[in-house]
């Protein structure tokens, strides 16, 4: 089972967490699939670089985060109240249709080839 967590980098008693896919098998500083982001508690108020649309990917692909990383995607709307993966209608999951559409459809007065 994939799941979505934080991974904890920096020194001691001054930790940051980068937001790491891996196996759920894996030792939490072990090896991973992917970042996804970051999470720093130390600054304020906390900072979190987080690529949504990765996130978005992989909750669709059926990874599980956990409790930390569910607290992160609620703040970004990429979960409800439940834990239930958001479907957010954005400009980047878009895109590649809205692109798509018009080249399949010939301009008025074009002659096919």
């Amino acid at each position: 089972m994939v799941r979505i967590r934080l991974r904890r980098m920096g020194a001691k008693k001054n930790a940051f967490y980068r937001i790491v896919v891996s196996d759920k098998r894996s030792p939490r500083d072990g090896r991973f699939i992917e970042t996804i982001g970051t999470y720093n508690p130390n600054t304020q108020p906390e900072t979190v670089n987080l690529e949504t649309a990765r996130a978005i990917h992989w909750l669709q692909m059926g990874a599980q985060p956990s409790d930390g990383v569910v607290r992160i995607l609620r703040r970004a709307n990429l979960i409800d109240e439940k834990g239930a993966p958001v479907a957010p209608v954005s400009a980047e999951v878009a895109a590649p249709e809205a692109v798509a559409a018009p080249s399949a459809v010939a301009a008025p007065g074009a002659v096919a080839a």
